[in-house]
């Protein structure tokens, strides 16, 4: 049997590991100066003579983008971390929406995104469709994660006051500190080199940003996921505000990258705006005035004239015409060239030569004549109006995504107050918006979406109404560091400070924590409701609920990771290596972590001669996956019978054998009845 590690990888070994496969000559030993032992290296002259290129060093000048501290937050970035996520049922919804339901695969974890991306590396490597992220935006009024490497927690707590209770670190990055930019970029540059490797080869990623930190960000974006994979830059207007000297910013920006273009073409279009409603407004028409199209014509122009000119619906007045495939406008139908095709063309209710454009006609004869035939020419009252070809509305739903949005940054704040019944988050991301970039990029059954900065929640609630809408199986990963809304008020300013108190104020209603997790989780269930009662029956099988997970220490204690430094006085009094106020569902997820099993995996609870038995099940696996036992006493019977179920994993606690014959004969129970099962204990 294996020991199982429990800790994430080091990114920095595995690092290693790859370079050394690549180059196995350019690996070699040398002293470590600061403590005299031998140590990895690699040789940099047998490195430039394999890639045939100059390695730059020193102080040599060479293009590049740097900050203080940079070095040590790549290092921060690679280094392991022993931490769990712990389920928490209560706090979770089923996928119909029951409270405490555990069959969701959407999933909500709280606590810093640093450790939660490290965590996710094992299991969602290379398996999200889609990040996007709205991260703070460094305006010096906003809290950043503060990630010092000269200080450890403890000391950062005794001069601050913003953390959770697991010791996750905010703290407000004041414009007027030496380090505002070089903050914010060291926090920035670890999370998004983390959830790179987290995408797939046609992944992309989206990530919000104002004008404080643009500049900045494009630049750790071009460095880190390439220049080349840099798909665009969307402009969204979202105020209208006029009191700000020499220029008025009233626009945010959204950088769009690819992981690789090769594996993403970037086809993407989006919908027309309004189109439902069209659809909609024609289907009445249709059922007042039957097959009378100039009926449903008149009825049309009327309709679209309730619009003002900015509204989108009434920039498609010319749709105004419909006949038995759809609505349809009659567009040119006049040849590119004077004089390129000239006949006649008879009208089919007076049979009189139709007067025909000064150009003539866009189609040779014999083409007019089958389009004619189709139903695809469209005439007047009489044959002193020149025929039109019909341009059908859903032949031109979609056009390219554009790199300007408008969107009034007021309606996402009244959507979400309306949905909440109270004003409780500054400044959320617009849904419509987030729709319309996650449908552009076209999004397929079971893809993951996550969004590690998730606030209010609006990627989840964006999400689950695309799943209704194309009627297919999504997946959100949402994560956010439980922010005390208490401290938080005692340092915010102006409106902030009303919203929060309302926020406290909902919390209390709701018998939950002052936590901004708590409100994304009841806007989540909120808007799931909402989005399902909506849509009645057509809605029976979506997905509106979430595991709710939460970042904690590791399960295992300090003797699990450093056996070696056990005493004597350490072992009389250690009688586990398994912290005592850890549950066995908290050990099971630990080592789905371990084992890189997808966390949303079906979970079963079996009782196997007296033991509880685990049974995982990620999705499309039919068989048992993973097995799992964290009872003590464990029989020959229990080992049997799990060994029966052939499964791929099957795990133990290296204490839980209820003699020495037990542990003795385990070994061989596999041997007998699932040979191929990988056999692991903690």
């Amino acid at each position: 049997m294996d020991k199982l590690k429990m800790h994430t990888p080091n990114l920095a070994d595995e690092n290693y590991q790859k370079l050394a496969a690549l180059f196995p000559d350019a690996v070699t030993e040398t002293i470590d100066p600061a403590t005299g032992e031998t140590v990895r290296a690699i040789d940099k002259d047998v490195l430039m003579q394999e890639i045939s290129a100059r390695v730059v060093e020193g102080r040599e000048e060479r293009y590049q983008f740097t900050w203080p501290d940079k070095k040590k937050a790549m290092l921060a970035a690679n280094a392991p971390i022993a931490a769990t996520l712990r389920p928490v049922r209560e706090e979770s919804v089923g996928k119909d929406g029951t409270p405490g339901g555990w069959d969701s695969q959407n999933l909500y974890i709280e606590g810093d995104n640093l450790d939660v991306l490290k965590l996710l590396q094992e299991t969602y490597l290379g398996k999200v469709k889609l990040i996007y992220i709205d991260p703070p935006y460094n305006t010096g009024n906003d809290f950043v994660y503060e990630d010092d490497f000269t200080e450890n927690t403890n000391e950062y707590l005794a001069r601050s006051g913003q953390f959770d209770e697991q010791g996750n670190r905010l703290e407000q990055n004041m414009s007027s500190k030496g380090r505002f930019h070089t903050d914010w970029l060291n926090m920035i540059y670890m999370r998004l080199r983390l959830c790179k490797a987290l995408l797939r080869d046609d992944g992309v990623i989206f990530v919000s940003i104002d004008e404080n930190e643009v500049n900045n960000l494009r630049k750790v974006m071009d460095e880190l996921f390439g220049e080349d994979s840099f798909a665009g830059e969307i402009i969204w207007k979202n105020s209208s505000k006029n009191d700000q000297a020499y220029i008025s910013v009233q626009h945010e920006y959204i950088l769009c990258y690819v992981k690789s273009k090769a594996n993403n073409p970037g086809n993407w279009t989006e919908m027309k705006e309004g189109t439902d409603e069209i659809f909609a407004a024609f289907e009445g028409f249709r059922k007042q005035y039957g097959d009378d199209w100039q009926a449903i014509h008149k009825a049309a122009l009327e309709w679209y004239k309730q619009f003002p000119e900015s509204n989108p619906i009434y920039s498609s007045k010319h749709y105004s015409w419909m006949d038995e495939r759809g609505v349809y406008f009659p567009d040119n139908i006049s040849g590119p060239h004077f004089g390129q095709y000239r006949y006649d063309v008879l009208h089919p209710i007076t049979g009189k030569p139709c007067k025909e454009p000064a150009s003539g006609w866009r189609f040779a004869e014999s083409t007019m004549k089958e389009r004619i035939r189709q139903g695809l020419i469209h005439f007047g009252p009489d044959e002193t109006t020149v025929p039109n070809n019909k341009t059908y509305l859903a032949n031109t739903l979609t056009q390219s995504l554009t790199s300007i949005k408008y969107k009034d940054g007021r309606v996402a704040s009244k959507q979400l107050t309306a949905l909440m019944g109270g004003n409780y988050f500054t400044n959320p991301k617009d849904v419509g918006l987030l729709t319309t970039l996650f449908t552009a990029i076209g999004l397929e059954a079971n893809d993951i979406i996550l969004d590690f900065f998730s606030g209010s929640a609006s990627t989840a609630e964006a999400v689950i109404g695309i799943s209704l809408a194309k009627m297919i199986p999504l997946h959100f990963i949402m994560v956010q560091i439980q922010e005390d809304l208490d401290k938080s008020l005692s340092k915010a300013v102006g409106s902030a400070k009303q919203v929060l108190a309302d926020a406290i104020s909902l919390c209390d209603k709701l018998e939950r924590p002052h936590y901004l997790t708590e409100i994304g989780k009841e806007r989540i269930r909120r808007a799931g409701r909402k989005i399902k009662d909506d849509a009645g029956l057509t809605a029976d099988k979506l997905d509106i609920g979430f595991r709710v997970l939460c970042l904690d220490s590791s399960n295992m204690q300090d003797v699990y990771y450093n056996p070696e430094s056990v005493t004597r006085d350490l072992l009389g009094a250690t009688v586990d290596n398994i912290k005592i106020d850890r549950t066995a569902e908290d050990l099971l997820f630990q080592v789905m972590l371990d084992l890189g099993v997808d966390l949303s995996s079906s979970i079963e609870e079996r009782m196997i001669d007296g033991k509880i038995v685990f049974v995982v099940r990620p999705e499309g696996v039919e068989k048992e996956y993973l097995v799992a036992c964290f009872d003590q006493g464990v029989t020959s019977e229990t080992v049997t019978a799990i060994a029966k179920m052939q499964p791929y994993y099957a795990v133990f606690r290296d204490s839980g054998m209820a003699s020495d014959s037990v542990a003795t004969n385990f070994d061989q129970i596999f041997r007998t009845y699932s040979p191929q099962t990988e056999r692991k204990v903690l």
